[in-house]
């Protein structure tokens, strides 16, 4: 069993129906703030996907999705999603939505491979966005723009949070620090990925890191990306190679970096057949969304997730992600956490 114990934990909300309330707080003020910095427009989004058309998003390319027999369809099967990164750029040319806009949803998952810890839960819950851009804004400035609109919506949250619950005080700094993955490596050469994301995100609070899923110098990547949405292929003017990255947290009560986001610049066609040649996927092309993307037929678009239970739990200073949502827990983390003033739901 992964779990983390803080010394003194104290519930800064004594209440259930104080966490309750925080919760949606966070969510309402969050999904407002964001969607409105970004300009997009929520839409009803889909559970299930049908296998073997490449909507469904494969992760790091190893997980496995819960997946079922339909009934009134025989010999198709439907899939949980893992998450909406290429549905919604499908949803976006369907309700030809024009460069500038986007849309977002609540997304609901479910990853059994997950290892169950304070961060990691069965049940996924995050707004899952995406924004059509043009093909010239397909560099770092422009992802970093959007960085910065997200951590302002961050920011807010944080501030008007504060003043319905005084004692969840804010700690975010004024701005974002950025670093590409290579940079990150020259500088801490003998740490591994999570243990330079502490030591970074340590000093600077809140961290963008740039280009995750390329091999970096020392013949590993940062992390697993799966070739079909995010470019982390494409090189850059500064000399490095990916246009996605992560948003980084300083989390005070885990002392530990903590991921909210996943995003980026999505994939062309170029980068596209690149990647998956890359990967050794390149089979999957003739899969339908693959198709579509390779002939052009999908708008360019950045795009993401931000989880809304770690956003909750990070805001409400809470030690778990289940003092947030409610899901399975193995009785011997419950009986753990119960003995150290930590309820999960």
């Amino acid at each position: 069993m992964s779990l983390i114990i803080p010394k003194e934990y104290k519930n800064l909300l004594e209440t259930a129906e104080a966490t309750e309330r925080a919760i949606k707080k966070v969510k309402d003020t969050f999904q407002i703030t964001f969607s409105a910095h970004l300009d997009l427009l929520r839409v009803t989004a889909p559970m299930v996907v049908v296998s073997g058309t490449g909507f469904n998003d494969d992760l790091s390319g190893v997980e496995k999705a819960v997946s079922f027999p339909i009934h009134d369809m025989p010999g198709t099967t439907a899939e949980v999603v893992h998450s909406l990164a290429k549905w919604k750029r499908w949803k976006l040319a369907e309700l030809n939505i024009p460069a500038g806009k986007g849309l977002y949803t609540d997304m609901n998952a479910l990853r059994p491979q997950e290892e169950l810890d304070n961060i990691h839960s069965l049940y996924v819950d995050q707004w899952d966005w995406e924004k059509v851009i043009t093909r010239q804004q397909r560099n770092i400035s422009f992802l970093k723009d959007t960085v910065r609109s997200i951590y302002r919506s961050l920011k807010t949250t944080e501030e008007i949070l504060h003043v319905e619950f005084p004692a969840l005080y804010p700690c975010l700094p004024d701005e974002i620090f950025f670093i590409h993955s290579e940079e990150l490596l020259q500088m801490y050469p003998d740490l591994s990925p999570k243990e330079r994301e502490n030591e970074i995100t340590r000093q600077h609070k809140a961290v963008f890191i740039i280009g995750i899923g390329h091999e970096l110098s020392n013949g590993e990547s940062h992390d697993m990306r799966a070739a079909d949405y995010d470019d982390w292929s494409s090189p850059t003017d500064d000399g490095y190679y990916g246009l996605n990255g992560d948003i980084l947290l300083w989390n005070p009560i885990l002392e530990s970096a903590f991921e909210i986001s996943s995003m980026g610049i999505r994939v062309d066609e170029e980068s596209l057949a690149r990647q998956l040649a890359l990967r050794n996927e390149q089979h999957k092309a003739e899969l339908s969304f693959h198709k579509m993307l390779l002939n052009g037929e999908l708008p360019y678009t950045i795009g993401g997730g931000i989880g809304q239970s770690r956003l909750c739990m990070y805001f409400l200073r809470k030690a778990h992600i289940g003092e947030v949502q409610s899901s399975i827990w193995p009785d011997e983390m419950k009986k753990e956490c119960r003995k150290n003033g930590i309820f999960l739901a």
